[in-house]
C-alpha cells in the first residue's frame, strides 16, 4: 500500500511514487507535484522537521488502516474477495421455457 499525503501549501491529496523520487528529483513529502516545482523555482527549500512529520503521519495512517483490515479493494487477511458479484439465481429464474432451451443445445 502506498502512502498518501497532502500538500501543506495548496490542501490537495497526492500520492508520490513509492521510492519518493520523481525523475527530475526526489519526491517531496509535504507538498505536491505542483507546488514542489514552484518552491524548487522559487528557491525555498521544505522544512526537515515537517517533512519528517509528514512521513510519520502518512506511516501511522497506513498501519491504522492496516489494523482496521485493510482497504476497500482489499479482504479482511490480505485475501482477495472471491464472492461472486451477482446472487444465485433462483429456482423459479432456472424453470421455463428458456432454461429448456438452454439444455437442449
Amino acid at each position: 500500500m502506498r502512502l498518501v499525503f497532502e500538500c501543506v501549501e495548496c490542501g490537495s491529496h497526492y500520492l508520490p511514487p513509492e521510492a519518493m523520487v520523481y525523475p527530475d528529483g526526489p519526491a517531496s513529502p509535504v507538498w505536491c507535484t505542483h507546488c514542489q516545482t514552484a518552491k524548487r523555482a522559487a528557491g525555498v527549500r521544505e522544512d526537515p522537521l515537517l517533512a519528517r512529520v509528514a512521513l510519520a503521519t502518512a506511516r501511522a495512517a497506513r498501519a491504522g488502516n492496516t489494523r482496521a483490515g485493510g482497504t476497500p479493494e482489499e479482504a479482511p487477511g490480505g485475501r482477495p474477495d472471491v464472492r461472486p458479484s451477482r446472487p444465485p439465481v433462483s429456482r423459479r429464474a432456472r424453470s421455463g421455457p428458456g432454461a429448456v432451451r438452454s439444455k437442449l443445445a
